[in-house]
């Protein structure tokens, strides 16, 4: 069952000099994030954010087909990002820990923090698109989702990017500056750059 609340938002992004509106990922929004997937060859070689849904079974599961039943059972959540035109041109996952692993989960679990009601997982951004303040709004975009849902505790895990360059194949968690910038606070490090950052989200 989705979490009660989840409704889609026409809410313009306000951080964003651009005409972008947020949308939720849904039914009548799986085209557009079809379109968009299929516009970048299927995500990372064909992932269609699925890696961290905990029905996927890698080798057994088919991405898009199990993608698509849970977006329609209502049990996989995104801001997506629409241009002026309708194309949607990003997206932020979010989800229940009861619906989507972490990277890094092994190390996660040796200390894990406070239990989170959500975990943001995948923000991903058009190829052509990208440096326009997309992941930003995506990001923004869950969070004014999640508040509608009840808010509360939000977790992800990102990587740090400040003094290196990183290849933008391993900032599909986005960067922990940017949860920075929007309130999130550093916890335990996880990785070499990989950092556990979590928030609090009032109701809306």
């Amino acid at each position: 069952m989705a979490e009660p609340g989840l409704q889609p938002s026409t809410k313009p992004a306000a951080a964003l000099a651009g005409p972008f509106t947020i949308r939720s990922l849904d039914a009548s929004t799986w085209p557009a994030f079809s379109d968009l997937v299929e516009r970048n060859n299927g995500i990372y070689g064909g992932c269609w954010c699925i890696g961290y849904h905990i029905e996927y079974q890698r080798g057994v599961s088919d991405p898009r087909t199990l993608k698509e039943q849970l977006v329609r059972e209502g049990r996989a959540h995104a801001a997506m990002v629409f241009d002026e035109q309708g194309l949607a041109q990003g997206w932020c996952q979010y989800g229940s820990p009861e619906e989507l692993d972490l990277k890094h989960l092994r190390e996660y679990r040796k200390d894990p923090p406070p239990p989170a009601r959500w975990r943001i997982t995948c923000i991903f951004v058009d190829k052509r698109h990208r440096g326009q303040g997309i992941a930003r709004a995506a990001v923004e975009g869950a969070l004014e989702q999640i508040a509608a849902a009840g808010g509360g505790r939000v977790e992800a895990i990102s990587e740090t990017t400040a003094g290196r360059e990183a290849h933008s194949r391993f900032l599909f968690s986005a960067t922990v500056e940017l949860f920075e910038d929007l309130g999130f606070q550093r916890g335990r490090q996880v990785g070499k750059h990989a950092w556990i950052v979590s928030r609090h989200v009032d109701p809306a």
